[in-house]
């Protein structure tokens, strides 16, 4: 009795310090964050207009986690689909270690079915969903210096791209669910060998 309490106490342990990472976003951007943030993209030239549509993203922020949809489509050229996976060889190890995974990735199959109030639409390479743990993740990501130079893999791979944030409602197969069930799984058949060893 004694040993399968301390298992089940151990399990449920690691399965809060996971949630306290994988939900730990740190709350709601501050203004004074905002416009840390916004300073470095001026310093940086880009364009005031996507300045002033992130700015509005970022000072209403909710704390919560979001899923980025992208629609891209690559540069019809040798080595663009090389590019962006060098790209994203930068951005995998950075979104990881921040609880950002991807939630879907895939090629287009077809050109788009549903079409209607937006021009040059028809056609895209892939579709991705990428889930942050908070916007402050996304934009620490997006201003650290060390992805400036990885940059350059990423526009010159695209001829165009989409992306718009999200905050699911409903997020079916969610980690959260995935882990808690590996660790009952895992706490069940320890459990059996614990039974077993002792009879």
């Amino acid at each position: 009795m004694r040993r399968s309490l301390l298992l089940w106490s151990i399990l449920a342990a690691l399965y809060l310090g996971f949630r306290l990472w994988y939900d730990g976003g740190g709350g709601p951007l501050t203004p004074e964050e905002v416009q840390h943030y916004v300073s470095i993209l001026e310093e940086r030239s880009m364009d005031p207009a996507r300045i002033e549509n992130l700015r509005a993203f970022l000072a209403s922020d909710t704390g919560s986690d979001f899923v980025m949809a992208n629609f891209i489509h690559l540069q019809d050229k040798p080595g663009a689909q090389e590019e962006l996976d060098r790209y994203m060889a930068h951005m995998y190890p950075a979104m990881f270690a921040r609880a950002g995974h991807p939630v879907l990735a895939g090629p287009v199959v077809g050109g788009a079915l549903d079409l209607w109030g937006i021009d040059g639409a028809e056609r895209w390479t892939m579709v991705g969903l990428v889930r942050y743990r908070s916007r402050r993740d996304m934009i620490a990501i997006a201003t650290d210096p060390a992805f400036r130079d990885a940059y350059q893999f990423k526009n010159s791979s695209m001829e165009k791209t989409i992306a718009i944030p999200s905050e699911p409602f409903l997020q079916l197969g969610s980690p959260r669910w995935l882990v808690a069930g590996a660790l009952v799984t895992l706490g069940a058949l320890l459990q059996l060998a614990l039974g077993r060893r002792s009879a």
